[in-house]
């Protein structure tokens, strides 16, 4: 769920300067007076922790199309591929776009209903039937995000009633393929045939396969939501969120949750409620939904690998850069396999000891190398742990 927002910014899908993240205004969750977000304020009432079968079905299609994205489910991914029904296969080609690059806002149709404060179902069956109480013109917004790329959700007529909209939304569609282009034209012609399409075809992978997965992961994602929502209770949102994920943190003055991403975007809770949605299929991304008039949710993987907590995106940013460097490319080469003094790297790399402090400094401000004294010596040695991470860290980060 990264998106255009209505509020400025843009999350996801374009070119951003690093570190922004999306921000979640919550001012209107805490009542008139409540000081704190203490268990016996009833500060956060309207924030709720539930799975979502249909946000799982969506995040399954995912990992099906972008295996890449999550090698800990290759081998749920193969088992699936291999029972397939070629035919299922085909149609779930047809409108991969809606899954492929995340998933559409259409998996989570709770949080485009009105008040701003409905929950999931406790069904797929239930699910398909919020999604039959999205409008049309909810249900081609959100489509056509991922299908022609096309900034959505934003105030004002969409495409159904704007005819510039429209036939932008079409052109945008046929520079990304005939099947998106086809897609398009469907859903803007005919809606409702569309929107029966989509629901017999999810109800197939239900049948298919995921029936089966879910019975597997529902468990797993009620005892976190039983713990998550414990500590809302007794700890508050502050150590919720923490528990969320690393990369999500609580500005209690401000009212406001930042989520570390690479990109920016706003939204606000306004009158309406914040949900915390679980996945077990999600690893790595971490996502936030906040398209215009719909309540946010924060999408977030759990039982995720059992590594260190990942750096920041600005984190990330700074020691790719620092790495970058010429000069301090030959200096790792160094202190990856010794510790040395900065005179002695001077003399190696034939520069004053002042030019190597200055690179040493961008490398430890960075935290790619550790220093300790020895005597009146003190040495630098590249942390290797922190550089052998980096790959997963920027996939992590990108991906997040």
């Amino acid at each position: 769920m990264t998106r255009p927002t209505a509020a400025g910014g843009v999350v996801g899908g374009g070119v951003h300067h690093v570190g922004m993240g999306v921000s979640i205004d919550i001012g209107g969750l805490r009542p008139a007076g409540a000081p704190s977000a203490r268990a016996d304020s009833g500060a956060w009432e309207r924030v709720a922790v539930v799975p979502s079968p249909l946000a799982e079905l969506g995040m399954a299609l995912h990992a099906l199309s972008e295996p890449g994205h999550h090698p800990g489910l290759q081998s749920w991914v193969t088992g699936v591929t291999a029972r397939l029904d070629p035919h299922l296969a085909d149609r779930m080609c047809e409108a991969d776009f809606l899954w492929r690059t995340t998933f559409s806002d259409l998996f989570l149709p709770c949080a485009g209903l009105p008040g701003g404060c409905a929950l999931p179902g406790g069904t797929l069956a239930e699910e398909l039937d919020l999604l039959d109480g999205l409008s049309d013109e909810q249900f081609v917004d959100a489509a056509l995000e991922f299908t022609c790329a096309l900034p959505c959700g934003t105030p004002g007529p969409g495409p159904l009633a704007d005819e510039g909209l429209r036939r932008r939304s079409l052109e945008l569609a046929a520079a990304r393929g005939p099947r998106q282009a086809e897609f398009t034209e469907r859903l803007l012609t005919d809606p409702p045939r569309i929107r029966t399409w989509l629901r017999q075809f999810l109800q197939d992978c239900d049948e298919a396969f995921f029936a089966e997965t879910w019975s597997r992961l529902r468990h797993r994602l009620a005892a976190d939501t039983r713990h998550k929502t414990d500590l809302l209770r007794h700890k508050g949102l502050a150590e919720t969120l923490s528990a969320v994920s690393p990369a999500v943190t609580l500005d209690e003055a401000a009212g406001r949750i930042t989520v570390d991403k690479l990109g920016d975007g706003r939204t606000a809770t306004g009158d309406g409620g914040l949900l915390l949605i679980p996945t077990s299929l999600g690893w790595p991304h971490l996502m936030v939904l906040h398209r215009y008039g719909w309540q946010p949710v924060l999408h977030y993987p759990v039982g995720s690998p059992g590594l260190a907590a990942p750096p920041t995106v600005g984190q990330l940013a700074l020691r790719m850069t620092a790495l970058s460097h010429p000069v301090r490319m030959r200096l790792c080469r160094h202190l990856a396999r010794s510790a040395y003094t900065t005179s002695e790297l001077a003399r190696v790399h034939g520069m004053t000891a002042p030019e190597i402090s200055r690179h040493l400094g961008v490398l430890k401000k960075a935290g790619l190398i550790t220093t300790r004294r020895r005597g009146r010596y003190v040495l630098h040695q590249l942390d290797v742990t922190v550089v052998a991470r980096l790959g997963s860290d920027f996939l992590e980060g990108i991906l997040r």
